[in-house]
């Protein structure tokens, strides 16, 4: 028997065309099917549209996801509080990513800075470099990742990033980035760590308009059968004056380094002692640049009251989330 119900549209036959059909169960993925009484041929109703991954960032949903990987949570944690699935939860922060990361290198131009400072911070992807196999050894995206950045001391803001290993090529891959975004006419003083790729990269990249120096810090030997999970105690601070005139005053990485305490705390895939690792050096990629972006101008800063990008001239407000991605 066939029940008619107003404004119902009509159920058509595929194979015939006929709009005279009955019900006849369910398929498996819990859609109606019909027996149409022409052609006695059996059908299901039309599927749903598909869901676009981008559709989540339309929605509050998918934004406070994002949300909750900024604060500081896991996939798997996010997946259990927005029921969106983790592989999505994935798509969307590589989407996200990558939006800004070409925000910053779109707005991140001729900031006039004054001190920066560098650092890397460590992780890794899928295991550590100890765990290794030995056919895995020359596969650089398994193993220690570093997080190379670039502090602007006075705005706090990030003017560049890289991801990668701790090598000269990452070390002129920041230097490049610093030397699009800061003015050509406005000479800075440049400290970073002891590493000696900065030396080069920076006598190459940025000779020109920085005074280099470097803080060269010595650590403590480890004591006989201590285990430790963090670096020795460091028990001297050498300053080094390397290119130019720089003001020995403010040879200084402190402000750098409570930068880096900040990734830890709010990029669960950065923090110490747990399992929320990354299993993909892209899905790293995309989190650091999500946080960089997300801080520059969205994170009310606590010690300048304002956004790093308004205190840099760049914005002038503070953005939320949506204005982030949409100016993407």
């Amino acid at each position: 028997m066939t029940v008619t119900v107003e404004n119902t549209p009509a159920i058509i036959c595929p194979k015939c065309g006929s709009e005279s059909s009955k019900c006849f169960g369910r398929h498996r993925n819990g859609l109606q099917r019909y027996r149409c009484l022409a052609c006695r041929a059996t059908f299901t109703e039309d599927h749903a549209p598909s869901f676009r991954t981008e559709d989540y960032l339309k929605e509050k949903r998918g934004l406070a996801a994002l949300r909750m990987l900024l604060e500081g949570c896991s996939v798997r944690s996010v997946e259990r509080m927005t029921g969106i699935r983790r592989d999505t939860i994935i798509d969307l922060l590589l989407i996200a990513g990558e939006r800004c990361e070409k925000l910053m290198d779109r707005l991140v131009r001729d900031v006039p800075a004054t001190e920066v400072q560098t650092d890397e911070i460590w992780g890794y992807c899928r295991k550590k470099e100890g765990h290794k196999r030995p056919d895995e050894y020359q596969d650089d995206t398994i193993g220690d990742v570093w997080t190379w950045v670039a502090l602007e001391r006075n705005t706090k803001l990030i003017l560049a990033f890289a991801v990668g290993r701790r090598t000269l090529e990452k070390a002129f891959e920041l230097t490049f980035k610093l030397r699009r975004a800061t003015n050509p006419n406005v000479r800075f003083q440049l400290t970073s760590d002891g590493l000696r790729a900065y030396r080069t990269a920076v006598d190459e990249m940025l000779a020109d308009r920085c005074d280099f120096a470097q803080l060269i810090k010595f650590y403590s030997m480890p004591q006989m059968n201590e285990i430790r999970y963090s670096p020795a105690r460091m028990i001297e601070a050498m300053p080094v004056p390397m290119s130019g005139d720089p003001d020995p005053a403010r040879i200084c990485t402190s402000h750098v380094e409570r930068q880096n305490l900040t990734m830890r705390m709010q990029i669960r895939r950065l923090t110490r002692l747990t399992n929320g690792f990354s299993k993909k050096l892209e899905s790293h990629k995309a989190a650091i640049a999500l946080h960089v972006a997300y801080y520059n101008f969205c994170r009310l800063h606590g010690s300048i009251r304002v956004t790093p990008a308004m205190e840099a001239g760049i914005a002038d407000h503070m953005w939320n989330l949506r204005e982030l991605l949409d100016a993407a």
